[in-house]
């Protein structure tokens, strides 16, 4: 019997003897609000949903209150960061209690799940749209990434112009991929007014939010990525770190995935890493997105062997990891032996230079 289950017998034992006794349990005396107050402060602070859910089943009472709206609401994003492997119907139940009540990270965590991975691209769409709302900055980047790709629709249903809109919104709230997004927009005169200017200052914000999230984390650990290292600021060597701080000597590591893309890529890892016949994944290992329809993603033109749901993605694993494996390529066919034909753009980084060739 586990530590959890152990505590209820002797709390059963305990309560059998006072009512014996005729004496009353001090616990159960405890008004309501005191112990919704502490459940809430527990669902904030929990650092996985087992954390939550071992609790519940300590006591009815816990169990009972535990589902208060008031709590749920309150869940921090590890404890509704559910894993793939763990999807199960009473899973889903759960976020969408969580979700129900209001809470931001269950509604974006579901609405990707819905949208991407169980194909119900309405009711995605809709709770993800309920999150950027209450200015949640990822879901806002997420449908700025839906518009700029027309997901769930056909081709004709891009809306650049109300991508880039969504991405200055995020990027206002300082969300990383959207200021890049924003500022690789801006350069390339994408769904905006082109302005390199401006695009080079949104790149160097990125980097500079990139730098103070590596300041923030322990100092130990933050020196030892910062360390100055002369070979790579004058030789191409593949180091694990933050492609872009690379380039100025620093081993930065790349950022945390939220676990809603988390949950994406160990969703269709477990399918084989395939979406579905002829769709694929960004090729970005922090993304996870699929594509919703054949051709939505763009493909690298020299090498045709990436794609990416976005130029932050793009940007990204080309520093990560492309940029050493791409080679040019006569000519390259789909899976049904199309050749995929279309516009070229040229992504410059912050220091002016084109990065890599990208199908529009």
């Amino acid at each position: 019997m586990d530590f959890a289950g152990e505590q209820m017998v002797c709390r059963k034992r305990l309560k059998g003897s006072l009512e014996s006794r005729g004496e009353s349990d001090f616990f159960d005396a405890l008004p309501d609000d005191l112990v919704l107050c502490i459940l809430c402060k527990l669902s904030s602070t929990a650092s996985c949903p087992a954390d939550f859910i071992n609790f519940l089943i300590t006591c009815k009472r816990f169990n009972g209150l535990g589902l208060h709206s008031s709590v749920l609401s309150k869940a921090c994003e590890k404890m509704v960061a559910v894993k793939a492997k763990n999807w199960s119907e009473s899973t889903h139940r759960f976020l969408k209690l969580c979700a129900d009540s209001g809470n931001i990270e269950a509604c974006y965590t579901l609405g990707m799940i819905r949208f991407y991975c169980l194909r119900n691209r309405g009711s995605g769409a809709s709770l993800i749209a309920k999150a950027a709302i209450s200015s949640y900055a990822p879901a806002l980047y997420s449908l700025a990434v839906i518009q700029f790709n027309g997901s769930g629709g056909s081709k004709n249903d891009k809306d650049l112009r109300a991508g880039v809109a969504l991405c200055a919104r995020a990027a206002f709230l300082g969300h990383i991929d959207a200021l890049r997004e924003l500022g690789h927009c801006l350069q390339d005169g994408y769904g905006v007014k082109q302005n390199i200017a401006d695009g080079r200052r949104f790149l160097v914000q990125a980097n500079a939010r990139e730098l103070a999230a590596v300041l923030a984390t322990p100092a130990p650990k933050a020196s030892s990525w910062l360390t100055w290292n002369p070979l790579m600021h004058h030789r191409h060597i593949a180091v694990t770190g933050c492609p872009l701080f690379s380039d100025f000597g620093c081993n930065v590591p790349a950022p945390e995935t939220h676990p809603a893309n988390r949950f994406l890529s160990d969703w269709f890892s477990r399918c084989e890493g395939s979406p579905g016949q002829g769709l694929r994944l960004c090729s970005h290992s922090g993304c996870g997105r699929p594509e919703t329809r054949r051709h939505e993603f763009r493909r690298c033109s020299v090498c045709g062997a990436v794609n990416y749901c976005s130029r932050a993605c793009q940007a990204l694993d080309w520093k990560l990891r492309h940029k050493a494996e791409c080679a040019a390529a006569e000519r390259w066919l789909d899976d049904a032996g199309e050749i995929e034909a279309n516009g070229i753009a040229i992504n410059i980084d912050v220091n002016g230079n084109a990065v890599e060739a990208m199908e529009s």
